[in-house]
């Protein structure tokens, strides 16, 4: 499997709603690394990194996000600097 690093940029009712420690779970149930985050602009945050599949699977549940979510729009792009994450933290 190809290893991947990405980086998501949610839009729409995503804070408030849980959505990054549902993000975590998704992702450690996907054994995906990485860490998401809130953002001022009221958007969240997040770099998935790990097998192309698994990255995939959660950047799927991203686009519907937990139920009390409504998300509008998922940007994904390619980070310019790739680190390597061990883990899968929520960042304040």
């Amino acid at each position: 499997m190809k290893q991947v690093t990405v980086k998501l940029r949610i839009s729409g009712r995503v804070q408030g709603v849980c959505f990054r420690h549902y993000t975590r779970e998704t992702a450690l149930a996907h054994g995906v690394n990485g860490w998401v985050r809130n953002c001022p602009d009221g958007s969240v945050e997040a770099v998935l990194q790990g097998e192309d599949t698994a990255v995939g699977s959660v950047i799927r549940w991203c686009h519907d996000g937990p139920s009390a979510a409504w998300v509008e729009k998922v940007e994904v792009t390619v980070p310019t600097e790739i680190e390597s994450y061990q883990d899968f933290s929520v960042r304040h």
